[in-house]
């Protein structure tokens, strides 16, 4: 979750939908993994497929011992989307693969992808979404029934995730070693970045053969980068003095070993001018070979250091998901997930007065005052047009105000679940446990912008749907994190419900949540879009 932000008011065909990973896995029963993977990261050409040899990653949903029946897992994968979670965060990398990846399964949903530029031709009943930067995403679907005034329920989350980035110059030497100088994005555990298996995956510009410029996605699947901890033999007093490193001396990682050709240090070059003289050769190598492109291509890039562990499930009964970016990206996946199933069918929305939103933002993790992050208008600019365009004309200002007092959103974000070896950290009667529902977060300093009627809405919802909710407030001699929950409730005035699935080891390169909490959390937000009209309308608030 990010530190204090100011809030500011600021295709139609659709791709093929491809075998999941977890559908594959299941095609090979006696295999530790399929003897091929699907890869659909090329945006500019969804439809091609590479098929690749897995080196030494092991299935995320299968072992070699205790596995659970074929007739137990069929059953649970009918009606669980664990498996489907795992996929998406194994696929999801970065925030642009995570928003290319909700793209993708929205255009195999039918959803209709809108350009914010150009003109927007809404229907009711039709389904619609757009991007911004390929790092945020606004998806919506317009009830059969709506008519100007009615509201937006909305589920909000973002996409990215503390880490480490790439310096605009990355590439240095030490002690024969080619190291690659990273910045520090949000506030990570940065310790559990050490002797782990790390690669690149992010963004790339690329110069085309006509003398455009291509947006391109890139992953490095295999480990690349390494951040090795001092031996204890010359560090003896760590285990008792803690492990401190100096995050700008020490936490640099080592791509290889030098080589008598290998790049100079760029700290000692001048006038750079691509994107050669500020990274190292060996790097832009291993990233053209992957994009199938010149060196002398690459523009531009805008990468992160990745952890190359798979997503899997985890625990005795396998009961855990250990993945990295669970915090936000398991909130984002239940609830796009559940906006589609929600509308899946034509009559799914015959009955429906409102519209119903999904909003991903990036650069919550920093304060989301970006161009792309929830600090910018996109969400209620996207309201106002969506609402001009149902109108048929330029809706009057009572219209769009109308609309926004009959809105509603849900600002989902992880949420601190008590730890078994800290449990002080945890006000006595609020702590949350995993696998037993969505988190209600409560602030009396609106770090969250749960109210009491927002909160009471929320929970009637997991009330009628027989659905298990916990409540959170910190300790008051503790600070509170916040969300983008209070950004967007103070933009336009939007009553707002902050919650989130339980977690341990926020912001670690790996982290920790309940199988169980991620099924109830997408049957507690798809609830949402299916009742909360008939809920609100028997509650009267002046």
């Amino acid at each position: 979750m990010a530190a204090n932000a100011i809030a500011r008011f600021h295709f139609l065909q659709p791709y093929p939908v491809f075998p999941k990973p977890s559908v594959l896995l299941s095609k090979f029963p006696h295999s530790s993994s399929p003897p091929f993977s699907i890869n659909v990261h090329n945006i500019n050409n969804p439809c091609r497929i590479h098929f690749r040899k897995f080196s030494s990653v092991t299935s995320p949903l299968c072992s070699t011992s205790g596995s659970i029946p074929e007739s137990a897992e069929t059953s649970e994968s009918s009606t669980s989307i664990v498996g489907d979670l795992l996929d998406y965060l194994n696929e999801s990398w970065t925030q642009f693969h995570a928003t290319a990846e909700a793209k993708r399964q929205l255009i195999a949903a039918g959803f209709h992808l809108l350009k914010e530029n150009e003109k927007w031709d809404l229907q009711p009943g039709g389904r619609y979404f757009f991007t911004r930067n390929m790092s945020s995403l606004v998806a919506f679907a317009i009830g059969k029934k709506y008519s100007i005034g009615n509201g937006f329920h909305v589920i909000a989350a973002h996409t990215d995730s503390p880490c480490l980035k790439l310096k605009p110059k990355s590439a240095s030497t030490k002690s024969g070693y080619l190291m690659v100088n990273v910045q520090l994005y949000g506030g990570g555990l940065w310790h559990t970045w050490f002797d782990r298996d790390l690669s690149v995956a992010g963004r790339v510009i690329l110069r085309a053969d006509d003398g455009s410029f291509l947006h391109r996605l890139v992953k490095i699947t295999r480990p690349l980068l390494r951040v090795p901890t001092l031996a204890i033999h010359l560090n003896r007093t760590v285990n008792q003095d803690g492990f401190k490193p100096n995050l700008e001396t020490q936490l640099i990682p080592l791509l290889a070993t030098k080589t008598e050709n290998a790049t100079a240090d760029s700290t000692e070059k001048n006038n750079v001018s691509s994107s050669k003289d500020v990274h190292h050769q060996l790097l832009l190598q291993i990233l053209s070979d992957e994009l199938s492109c010149k060196i002398d291509d690459i523009v531009s890039v805008e990468l992160n250091l990745c952890d190359t562990q798979p997503s899997c499930l985890g625990g005795a009964n396998n009961e855990f998901i250990f993945s990295g970016r669970l915090d936000n990206l398991a909130s984002s996946f239940c609830g796009l997930r559940a906006l589609v199933d929600s509308c899946a069918l034509p009559e799914d929305l015959s009955n429906e007065h409102a519209i119903r939103m999904i909003a991903l933002f990036d650069n919550e993790e920093v304060g989301s005052d970006s161009y792309q992050g929830a600090g910018a208008p996109t969400m209620f600019e996207a309201m106002r047009r969506i609402t001009d365009c149902l109108s048929h004309q330029s809706a009057g200002e009572s219209d769009f105000a109308r609309a926004i007092r009959h809105s509603f959103l849900v600002s989902a974000d992880m949420a601190h679940g008590v730890h078994p070896n800290f449990v002080d950290k945890h006000e006595e009667h609020h702590r949350p446990e995993l696998q037993k529902g969505l988190v209600i977060k409560h602030n009396a300093n609106q770090r969250y912008a749960t109210s009491g009627v927002t909160s009471f809405l929320f929970k009637e919802v997991a009330r009628l749907h027989s659905l298990p909710t916990q409540d959170f407030v910190v300790r008051n001699d503790m600070g509170c994190g916040s969300t983008i929950g209070p950004i967007l409730a103070s933009g336009v005035g939007i009553r707002t419900v902050d919650c989130g699935i339980a977690q341990l080891s926020m912001h670690s390169v790996r982290e920790i949540c309940g199988k169980e909490d991620i099924d109830i959390a997408y049957k507690h937000f798809k609830a949402f879009y299916q009742t909360f009209s008939s809920i609100d309308r028997k509650l009267i608030v002046d």
